[in-house]
């Protein structure tokens, strides 16, 4: 029927009823203008090229007050706003301003989920997004978050995750993400992870840990956040046993670490932090958590650049995992490992070097150096690391027994300037301990 209609002309005698000063009948021809362009994009570019979306925007303005008729055009806004031109003419009406004062005084469920619905797809605009943050949508957000934080109804878990997920797509620019922490959204999300941590929905906590690894970005909120005791807030998670949680908590812990001196030092030296790391290195179920786990142990070292995180890591028996990160499949995490693993040779190396010799790490280092795959990058990082395991003697001599020294000759050569300048430092310093120990 919908096709009859469209095919008898009904779209171009519908618009100009938007005009109308009747309530009754702005209230149908939105609903059938809503229903008609539901998943059909040449209508709904038709629609916009004729102006709606100004008329659906005015109308919600002229008559806020009027539920029936503002949840018709949020509806219909809904349905047409996936399209660009829509997101265009939209950026140039007041309807972030109207959404966050409907979104405000909405008292149901399921107009504050469409509302919620309709600002995710304005959210994917930068010009729509910085207007929704001018009219206030943290603020909004907080409220609902404070208001239904503590429901297990099945639709107030909803609406949290639609919210949580309104976040993520906010905090895709620096500015908004700053002054989002300023407004203390950081501790609603906690707060909502707290009670969802031994069941609950794990999308909403899912979403939630989005929204946190994402605040954790900009370097001014990695200091608020750690400040006001986010690192140890956030631990209670570690108890979880659903992957997917597991997984984006890792991730907001290295984002929260990054380039944070004490907070990787403080963070890795906790033994219950550590021994759940170790447990999840260990798992073979879970790869990306597994992973996710070897990429946090490696950012604590190389943040931290302690003797005292080499030494809790070496006692949680978790160095071993960083050398098999080493020889990872994935470069940046092969990269990550053996940057960690130089910075700990360089601070401690006389207590991890055996467990480097149980391991089979200058084997393992002389195999990447060897494989004509390995990136040029890997193979430099590759070489730095044994630079610093050469202090060593068992290291150096495990070394020399292994002919390293006739592979970086080769690399002396290698296209990449970077790479034989390293290989040339490798074979000096080689050398340089061969006549120390020279009769």
């Amino acid at each position: 029927m919908k096709t009859h209609c469209i095919d008898a002309g009904l779209v171009p005698v519908l618009i100009p009823l938007l005009d109308s000063t009747d309530q009754e009948m702005l209230l149908h021809v939105g609903r059938a203008i809503g229903r008609i362009c539901y998943d059909n994009n040449d209508l709904q570019e038709q629609l916009v090229g004729a102006e709606v979306i100004t008329s659906l925007v005015r109308i919600m303005s002229d008559y806020p007050d009027n539920e029936p008729l503002v949840r018709v055009n949020l509806l219909a806004l809904s349905n047409l706003a996936d399209i660009d031109t829509a997101k265009q003419a939209l950026s140039k009406t007041r309807v972030a301003e109207h959404l966050v004062h409907q979104l405000r005084a909405a008292n149901h469920h399921e107009k504050v989920e469409i509302i919620l619905e309709v600002l995710h797809t304005l959210a994917e605009n930068d010009a729509l997004k910085s207007q929704l943050v001018e009219a206030g949508i943290q603020e909004v957000i907080v409220e609902i978050l404070q208001r239904l934080q503590d429901s297990s109804k099945p639709e107030d878990v909803c609406s949290l995750k639609a919210a949580s997920d309104l976040i993520v797509s906010l905090l895709l620019g620096d500015s908004n993400c700053v002054r989002m922490v300023q407004l203390g959204i950081v501790h609603q999300l906690l707060d909502l992870l707290e009670q969802h941590v031994e069941s609950g929905d794990v999308s909403v906590q899912h979403a939630a840990l989005s929204a946190l690894r994402n605040l954790a970005i900009p370097v001014a909120n990695k200091v608020q956040m750690l400040d006001e005791g986010v690192g140890q807030r956030i631990q209670m998670l570690l108890r979880s046993e659903m992957p997917p949680v597991q997984f984006k908590l890792l991730g907001t812990l290295r984002m929260l670490v990054d380039g944070q001196a004490d907070a990787a030092e403080e963070l890795g030296q906790d033994p219950v932090l550590l021994n759940r790391l170790v447990q999840w290195c260990d798992s073979n179920d879970h790869a990306g958590v597994c992973g996710e786990a070897n990429r946090l142990l490696a950012s604590l070292l190389r943040h931290s650049c302690s003797q005292e995180v080499v030494k809790a890591i070496q006692e949680a028996q978790a160095m071993k995992h960083l050398v098999s990160m080493a020889t990872s499949e994935h470069a940046i995490m092969q990269n990550e490992a053996l940057i960690a693993l130089a910075i700990a040779s360089a601070v401690n190396l006389e207590i991890i070097k055996d467990t480097f010799k149980e391991a089979k790490l200058v084997q393992n280092i002389h195999k990447l150096l060897q494989d004509e795959s390995t990136g040029p990058e890997v193979k430099y990082n590759s070489i730095g690391l044994l630079c610093s395991l050469l202090n060593s003697g068992d290291l150096r001599k495990e070394a020399e027994e292994d002919k390293m020294k006739e592979t970086l000759e080769k690399l002396c050569g290698h296209i990449n300037g970077n790479v034989a300048k390293q290989a040339l430092m490798a074979v000096q310093i080689l050398n340089e301990e061969h006549r120390l120990f020279e009769p």
